[in-house]
């Protein structure tokens, strides 16, 4: 019982040493040397990210493109720079809950697929300011995508888990993709 005690306490302080956020060397280096008395945690989150591709309000512009692009079927060699609004709802007027900013390109010659690299900044509640990292490749014609997570920052310090994504509306100039996450972290 009292070894319990005594590991719970340990974990809530590394969990207050991380919401406080030093990210001094000394502070990180000091967190690592507590992750051994830490236990892994579960968080899910649930959430949409809406692209727009074209108008004023553009959040993906192209930013490079192979001379070969605009001949291609699945838009081979394009790449987007973003920052996505992710809100609670799949109205892009529901709540924000953050930001979904990084790169994604097109890999395949003879698959529509993407591939991605960037985070997921989050910007309210008990998760603002911390980050979670992504990157994969999906296929368009798959109903479910499977994106990695493959670190964060914050409270997400050695994160890892799936990001499943769902399309949810998509015209050719917005697409709305529902998220589910599940992050194993300490």
């Amino acid at each position: 019982m009292e070894k319990h005690l005594v590991i719970g306490l340990i974990s809530l302080l590394i969990l207050l040493t991380i919401a406080t956020a030093d990210k001094s060397p000394k502070a990180v280096e000091k967190w690592f040397k507590n992750l051994r008395y830490a236990k892994t945690k579960t968080t899910k989150f649930h959430f949409y990210f809406h692209e727009i591709f074209g108008g004023d309000n553009q959040t993906a512009p192209i930013i490079a493109q192979a001379n070969t692009t605009a001949q291609s079927p699945t838009f081979f060699g394009m790449l987007r720079m973003f920052d996505n609004p992710l809100t609670v709802g799949p109205d892009p007027n529901s709540k924000q809950v953050g930001r979904a900013q990084g790169i994604h390109g097109s890999p395949g010659l003879s698959e529509l697929a993407l591939f991605f690299d960037f985070n997921f900044v989050f910007t309210d509640g008990p998760y603002n300011g911390t980050t979670l990292s992504v990157m994969g490749r999906v296929a368009e014609s798959q109903e479910y995508r499977e994106l990695s997570i493959i670190g964060g920052s914050g409270i997400f310090r050695l994160a890892k888990g799936i990001a499943t994504g769902k399309t949810y509306f998509s015209n050719d100039k917005l697409v709305i993709v529902e998220y589910n996450l599940i992050i194993i972290h300490y």
